[in-house]
């Protein structure tokens, strides 16, 4: 009962976050000049990604690294199958912002150098700290090129705040009610799945990345009903760049994740899942400039056969 009480409330939590966020975040871009697809990728992205942040590293230090792994991996393949999936039928989701397919190009190389991470078999605390960096660097250039105007507004409708100084504290009230609503989810959920005994692996890969991709769910299918576009894909690009690059440097950072902590399947099969969702997304992108109604729901589809594929893997065997 008080499992099923904390994943209500944080249902209701993320809805909520998820409207101040988006209203707020658009607001802020606007007075600042900043494109929504550069807030999308940054600001929204980092809030959305608390929950795997704080789930990850506080796995990893209780010497639970399969989960801070398998909550990347599980998460960036939630974030394109489900949450892209389901945003894209409520609306299309079209392409405005031509800065778009940089950051995409910069997903596919994060997937990249994750996968060589997990091949070779360790993370450690000056490869974690230099991803930080790289992180820094490039959310550093992507404001230089939004100041630079090389990164077209688009029109949008704004919530009207009284001041700038209202919208800011809506939109930390809003990424604050997004983290403390999926970390009431997730522990619901945490506990629901410890009672049936379902393996740390199958719990990190689908309920606990489940549960801390629902921010980006609640935010995109608000932002998709509003008409957000950018914001919505910046948000989705931008939170699988901070997952690899923020939450496995920070864990990593923190203690090393050392040779053989996590299951042989995350790098022999579920990596590269997240790498061809990864590729398909990217390539409908560069080719169609869209996502379409009938994609989304092949995503949907996906995401549930990918997790009935690794319950089959990781519990029947």
């Amino acid at each position: 009962m008080f499992a099923a009480a904390a994943m209500l409330a944080g249902i209701v939590m993320l809805i909520r976050g998820g409207n101040w966020t988006i209203d707020s975040a658009v607001y802020v871009a606007r007075h600042l000049g900043i494109s929504p697809l550069i807030v999308g990728f940054t600001i929204v992205a980092f809030g959305t990604s608390l929950p795997e942040l704080i789930v990850s590293v506080l796995a990893n230090l209780r010497g639970s690294a399969g989960i801070a792994i398998g909550n990347v991996v599980g998460s960036n393949i939630a974030n394109i199958l489900m949450v892209i999936g389901a945003t894209a039928t409520v609306a299309t989701l079209k392409v405005h912002a031509k800065g778009i397919y940089k950051d995409l190009v910069m997903m596919l190389l994060c997937t990249v150098l994750l996968a060589g991470l997990l091949f070779y078999g360790a993370v450690g605390q000056i490869v974690g700290v230099s991803m930080i960096v790289l992180l820094v660097v490039y959310v550093f250039y992507q404001f230089t090129m939004a100041r630079r105007g090389e990164v077209p507004l688009e029109p949008v409708e704004e919530h009207e705040y009284k001041s700038m100084g209202a919208a800011l504290g809506f939109l930390l009230i809003g990424l604050l009610a997004i983290a403390l609503g999926a970390e009431f989810l997730v522990r619901g959920a945490k506990v629901s799945a410890g009672i049936i005994g379902v393996p740390e692996a199958v719990i990190a890969l689908s309920i606990i990345a489940f549960g801390t991709s629902l921010p980006e769910l609640a935010t995109c299918i608000i932002a998709g009903r509003k008409g957000h576009g950018d914001l919505i894909l910046g948000n989705i690009i931008g939170s699988n760049v901070f997952n690899i690059l923020m939450i496995i440097g920070v864990t990593a950072a923190v203690k090393p994740i050392a040779a053989g902590s996590f299951a042989p399947q995350l790098a022999n099969f579920d990596i590269w899942v997240a790498a061809a969702v990864s590729v398909i997304f990217a390539g409908l992108l560069f080719m169609r400039k869209k996502i379409t109604k009938p994609v989304g729901y092949l995503f949907m589809a996906g995401y549930v056969v990918y997790n009935i594929y690794i319950y089959m893997i990781y519990v029947v065997g």
